[in-house]
């Protein structure tokens, strides 16, 4: 689940959140329930079975699969960009990298990451993103 601030929720209730740019381009990610009968996690962060979020395909697990956000406007003091976001790592093997790219760069920095944290639990994020040009997550 992604909050962008007061701007935009994604929760992936009703379908993929508009913060997400193509998601379905992305291989390895789909959206599914605690009721899929997929395995951990049962639930969302809060705890309810019925709610959607994404997770990797069982044959994704051992590559990887990249989400991206469509384009944010430069932020100033004034707009501040924050991303929080619940996330459960279900192997031991597993990284999450969240990375910046600019669009004056070709390469994407990494901003944020945890790896080998098989705790299976949800847990939460918020990341303050500063950016003087448009950039995606």
């Amino acid at each position: 689940c992604f909050n962008l601030g007061s701007c935009e929720k994604c929760d992936f209730e009703t379908d993929l959140c508009k913060a997400l740019h193509e998601l379905y381009l992305q291989p390895g990610w789909i959206r599914r329930n605690g009721r899929s009968g997929m395995g951990l996690p049962y639930s969302d962060h809060n705890g309810n079975d019925s709610a959607y979020f994404i997770s990797l395909s069982s044959e994704t697990r051992s590559s990887s699969a990249t989400l991206r956000t469509n384009v944010f406007l430069p932020t100033d003091k004034e707009h501040v960009c924050q991303i929080t976001f619940h996330y459960w790592i279900g192997q031991i093997s597993g990284t999450l990298m969240v990375g910046l790219q600019k669009h004056s760069e070709d390469t994407i920095t990494n901003i944020w990451q945890v790896s080998g944290e098989l705790q299976n639990q949800w847990k939460t994020n918020t990341i303050t993103i500063n950016s003087t040009e448009k950039y995606e997550v």
